[in-house]
């Protein structure tokens, strides 16, 4: 299909049009437009994706109001380029994206009842923010639909309880701080390179040697720090986890799978395609301390994930030990770390979906998600608990997760570079995560409490009534996409091949290094 990029936004820009309007018509089409606009934009996505691998040089163009790449550098005009990065990335949003629409109908309907229309559309603005980061090619425009993401975010969040609407103001501070310090340092490239196009910035860098520039050092300084900001990287942390436990129930689904990981998919971006690698690498000094940050920020959200007894709340911990692996993987400078990174993005982004989901279905028919409610689940609704246990054990690194294989390339990255601070930090937070994990089927399988008391009389008792065990599944509107989560999990650990060749392609043209010991 010609022009599948635009394609990709068309179908939710407009989604949430007609979503919007529809509650002067009958408020219950908000969905079924929701679910088709969204399945449109993923045949976009994977149509985007085939035609890049297809593609001689492994990238597709599509300029607005129909300029050209002629003149130089790199043309007039804000372009879209789906390279093999930005298209797995967009298909990964855009997979969410849809999954958690289809799942997303009993719970809009309960949490946010008489204001469907108003969510989906702000839902959709949300995904085609999202997948608009992925594919822009315009250092600018970048930031305008981080900003759309960041608003339509606010509103999600705010959009439920008063709680809600307190850790979006949380958000919203730390959001805009983040976002200021990236168009600030736009602005320096701006001035100093004379256009707005990624890969047109990297031409003039190299072809003027600014390298050196106190001016560009700035600027790295000023996006770099936007960008840490905005993924919620330790200590910049302290918006997710009130924002993520408080929101409603789809929102949460939805933000926390994609946005840290979209934005650590900019700052991979902006390290290889606009500043390119000598100067991130080589020119800053960003490669010698980031990987201790990187330690601490680990750490510290792997004894924070330790601290909590609610789910969502230790979730939400664990996505910002998370945002920890993948941002070492980038400094390590470190060819399979960077495999490892990309790799990880795709993987956490399906495996805290897989968690998400399953803490929303427990939410649902528990009315809690705190350790003491969840007692006899794996009784009550087996199928949810296969589903949440798998992306639980990705999380943790288990074969033939998808987890498994993109830890295996941080840590080969982290072993071949000499970085041992992070390879052994990464092993610390893997027992952590099994802890976590392992406690969580104790409290669910056994009759235990916090002091580890037993609270059932015997083997296999759980100290439950019989109605409190039986059999009781989640609906199938929202157990099915929970499973295709799951399944996802597995089919890209299993074909993690393919999925690893794609980003060795991508990553050819930039020369990094595969053994080097680091000095």
């Amino acid at each position: 299909m010609e022009n599948a990029i635009a394609w990709i936004f068309i179908f939710p820009l407009f989604g949430s049009v007609f979503v919007a309007l529809s509650r002067y018509v009958n408020i219950k089409l908000a969905y079924p437009i929701s679910v088709l606009s969204m399945a449109g934009a993923f045949w976009a996505g994977v149509e985007t994706l085939c035609q890049a691998m297809a593609s001689p040089n492994h990238e597709i163009s599509y300029l607005l109001g129909g300029w050209t790449l002629d003149l130089f550098p790199r043309g007039v005009g804000i372009e879209f380029r789906a390279d093999l990065l930005a298209s797995l990335i967009a298909l990964i949003v855009l997979g969410v994206g849809l999954i958690v629409t289809v799942y997303s109908k009993i719970h809009v309907e309960k949490e946010t009842p008489n204001k469907e229309a108003i969510y989906y559309s702000l839902m959709l603005l949300q995904i085609t923010g999202l997948a608009g980061i992925c594919l822009t090619g315009d250092a600018f425009n970048l930031y305008v639909l981080i900003e759309v993401a960041a608003l339509t975010g606010y509103g999600l969040i705010a959009i439920g309880s008063n709680r809600a609407a307190a850790a979006t103001f949380n958000y919203l501070i730390l959001g805009t701080i983040g976002a200021s310090l990236y168009l600030l340092g736009v602005g320096y490239l701006y001035i100093k390179t004379g256009t707005l196009n990624m890969v047109g910035i990297r031409e003039v860098i190299e072809a003027n040697g600014l390298a050196d520039s106190a001016t560009m050092q700035v600027a790295f300084v000023l996006i770099g720090v936007g960008i840490l900001i905005k993924m919620a990287f330790f200590p910049f942390h302290a918006w997710l986890p009130n924002a993520y436990c408080n929101a409603p129930t789809t929102t949460s689904c939805l933000l926390a799978p994609l946005v840290t990981k979209v934005m650590i998919y900019v700052m991979i971006r902006m390290v290889l395609t606009v500043f390119g690698v000598e100067f991130s690498f080589e020119s800053t000094i960003w490669v010698s301390w980031m990987p201790w940050l990187v330690v601490i920020a680990i750490i510290c959200a792997a004894f924070l994930a330790l601290s909590q007894r609610e789910i969502k709340r230790m979730l939400a911990y664990l996505i910002v030990a998370e945002v920890g692996y993948m941002v070492g993987g980038v400094w390590i400078y470190n060819y399979y770390g960077l495999i490892g990174s990309i790799f990880h993005i795709i993987s956490d982004a399906c495996m805290t979906l897989c968690l998400f989901l399953g803490a929303g279905i427990i939410l649902h028919k528990c009315k809690t998600t705190h350790f003491d409610g969840i007692r006899g689940l794996f009784s009550k609704m087996p199928l949810t608990m296969i589903g949440f246990f798998v992306g639980g054990f990705s999380i943790i690194g288990l074969p033939p997760t998808c987890g498994f294989f993109s830890k295996w390339y941080l840590i080969t990255g982290g072993m071949v570079s000499g970085r041992w601070e992070y390879l052994v930090v990464l092993m610390f937070s893997t027992m952590v995560m099994v802890i976590l994990f392992f406690r969580l089927i104790e409290r669910i399988h056994l009759a235990v409490d916090e002091s580890g008391k037993n609270l059932g009389k015997g083997h296999g008792d759980l100290g439950l009534s019989r109605e409190q065990t039986r059999f009781d599944e989640a609906p199938l509107i929202m157990l099915i996409p929970l499973l295709v989560a799951a399944a996802t999990v597995i089919v890209i650990g299993i074909y993690n091949q393919e999925v690893v060749n794609q980003i060795e392609t991508f990553l050819q043209a930039y020369d990094l290094p595969t053994g080097v010991e680091y000095k």
